[in-house]
C-alpha cells in the first residue's frame, strides 16, 4: 500500500508548481535590469499574457512586484530587493570559496589560495595545499607584498583604497630606492605592468617573493562590482606554465569568475523557455 499523506517523501519533493510557474516571471524581470510591458515578460517566461498577468497581481500584492501607473509596466517591488539584500549580507567569500579552491586544487594539481584584504594589507586567509612530492606552502593570516607577488599585484590592479595607494607608493619608493632605479621609472614599469593585468584581468609573478616559485592570481568581485578577494595558484617554476594563455591562466580565471558570479557579481538568471 502506497503512502499517500502529505508528509510522504513522495509528497514533499512535489512542491507546489505554481510556484516554480510564476518564479519564471521574478527570473524575467531580473534578467532584463529594467521596467518590462506585460507582453515581454509573458514572452520572456514563455507564458500567455493572460496567465501571466494573473501572477503579477499576486506578485504586486506581496510586493515582489510593482506597476508603474503612467507607462504600465512592471518592476521587481520592495520585497524582491529585501530578499535580494538578506540574501547578499549572508554571502562569505571565504565559504563560499572553499569548494572552488578545492575543485582548481584537483584540476590542476597546484597549490590555490584566497587573499582579501586586511588592516595589514593583502592577507591570506585560505589556501589549499597540493600534496604533490614538491609542494608549495603558504600560511593563513600572512600578508603578501603588493609588487613583489602575484596576489599584490591583482590587488594593485584592481582593488581602490587609498590605503592600498599610499602601500603601493611606499613599496614602489622602497623598491626604487634599493635597486638604486630613478623613482620616476619605477612608477612608469609599474604604471605598464597594471595596465597589462587589468586587459588580461589577471596577474603573474615568477620567483618575486619566493624564489622557484611562479604564480597567478585573478581578481573576485562582489554584487557591487568591487574587488574583494583574489584568488591564486602557486607552482614551482620549471613546471608551472606562466604563459598568459597557458592551461594555469585560463584555470585561475574561471574559477575566480565562479566565485565572482556566487558572490552575484552580474547575476541576471537564465529563463528557462517553454
Amino acid at each position: 500500500m502506497s503512502d499517500t499523506s502529505d508528509d510522504s517523501p513522495a509528497k514533499q519533493r512535489q512542491g507546489i508548481q505554481s510556484i516554480e510557474i510564476g518564479t519564471r516571471l521574478l527570473r524575467a524581470l531580473a534578467a532584463n535590469g529594467r521596467p518590462m510591458m506585460l507582453r515581454d515578460i509573458a514572452h520572456n517566461a514563455g507564458m500567455s499574457a493572460a496567465k501571466a498577468r494573473r501572477y503579477l497581481v499576486s506578485f504586486m500584492r506581496m510586493g515582489l512586484v510593482e506597476q508603474n501607473g503612467l507607462s504600465g509596466r512592471y518592476d521587481l517591488g520592495e520585497f524582491a530587493l529585501e530578499l535580494g539584500l538578506a540574501s547578499l549580507a549572508r554571502l562569505d567569500p571565504v565559504r563560499l570559496a572553499g569548494p572552488v579552491l578545492d575543485d582548481l586544487c584537483e584540476r590542476t594539481g597546484e597549490t590555490v589560495a584566497l587573499a582579501m584584504w586586511g588592516n595589514r594589507g593583502v592577507t591570506c586567509v585560505h589556501w589549499v595545499e597540493a600534496g604533490g612530492p614538491i609542494t608549495v606552502t603558504l600560511r593563513t593570516g600572512v600578508v603578501l607584498p603588493l609588487t613583489a607577488s602575484a596576489t599584490g599585484l591583482a590587488f594593485a590592479a584592481f582593488y581602490r583604497s587609498p590605503y592600498l595607494k599610499r602601500m603601493l607608493d611606499a613599496e614602489v619608493l622602497a623598491g626604487a630606492a634599493a635597486r638604486k632605479t630613478p623613482v620616476d621609472e619605477a612608477f612608469a614599469a609599474l604604471a605598464e605592468r597594471l595596465t597589462e593585468i587589468r586587459q588580461r584581468g589577471i596577474a603573474r609573478a615568477s620567483g618575486s617573493m619566493t624564489p622557484g616559485i611562479n604564480g597567478f592570481s585573478a581578481p573576485v568581485f562582489d554584487h557591487t562590482g568591487h574587488m574583494v578577494a583574489a584568488l591564486t595558484s602557486l607552482g614551482i617554476i620549471g613546471t608551472f606554465d606562466l604563459d598568459w594563455d597557458s592551461v594555469m591562466a585560463q584555470g585561475t580565471r574561471e574559477a575566480a569568475a565562479v566565485l565572482s558570479r556566487r558572490l552575484g557579481y552580474g547575476a541576471s538568471g537564465e529563463i528557462a523557455s517553454g
